[in-house]
């Protein structure tokens, strides 16, 4: 690995901590979506994956239904205060993206690659996983902080609805960013020897 790519690797952390300043601008966080939806690998080339980049009010208006909803699910308000200090976390980023499979490529695939159709599903995943990652380092890369959430399935129908997403693009992960204004905790690792195995 290169030296930049493994600084890169290292950096990228959660970040919770958030405000609506950016360090970069707007053009240049559609420049690093792109090239990471263009040039992140997936099985079969099969290029399923969808993004929406939400900035300002519409990455406000993200986390306020997402709040509302949690707020329904959750019922007590008592309980629901410290998903209530989340959703304002998230709120106080600068922007977040949204990240998406689209259906209707995965089962094209499995129709006509009927040997592996178990498993497109599972690669189609995997290639969004890469995505995310792409995306998340690049925003660290830049000086932007960043989460990854999984507010799917409960939000899909008012994201869906809110911002005319094709009924085919399944939401799998929301990553609101913006400038850092904390730094997150010490990081723990499991031993590598538990995890990694060589053999020569």
């Amino acid at each position: 690995m290169s030296k930049d790519f493994t600084s890169a690797l290292k950096n990228r952390r959660s970040y919770y901590a958030i405000s609506k300043d950016s360090v970069i601008s707007d053009e240049r966080i559609k420049e690093i979506v792109n090239e990471a939806v263009k040039y992140t690998p997936s099985s079969f080339n099969s290029q399923s994956a969808r993004v929406v980049v939400l900035l300002g009010e519409q990455h406000d208006k993200l986390w306020n239904l997402t709040e509302h909803i949690l707020k329904e699910v959750v019922g007590d308000e008592e309980a629901f205060k410290s998903t209530a200090e989340k959703m304002g976390a998230f709120r106080a980023g600068y922007g977040t993206v949204l990240f998406f499979e689209d259906n209707n490529v995965v089962a094209e695939l499995q129709q006509n690659f009927a040997a592996y159709a178990d498993n497109f599903p599972v690669w189609s995943n995997q290639s969004n996983g890469m995505l995310q990652f792409v995306v998340w380092t690049s925003l660290e890369a830049e000086g932007l902080g960043a989460s990854l959430q999984h507010y799917n399935p409960l939000i899909d129908e008012k994201v869906k609805s809110e911002w005319n997403i094709p009924e085919n693009w399944k939401l799998l992960a929301q990553m609101p960013f913006g400038k850092p204004v904390a730094e997150p905790g010490e990081k723990e690792f499991a031993p590598l020897e538990d995890r990694v195995k060589f053999y020569n």
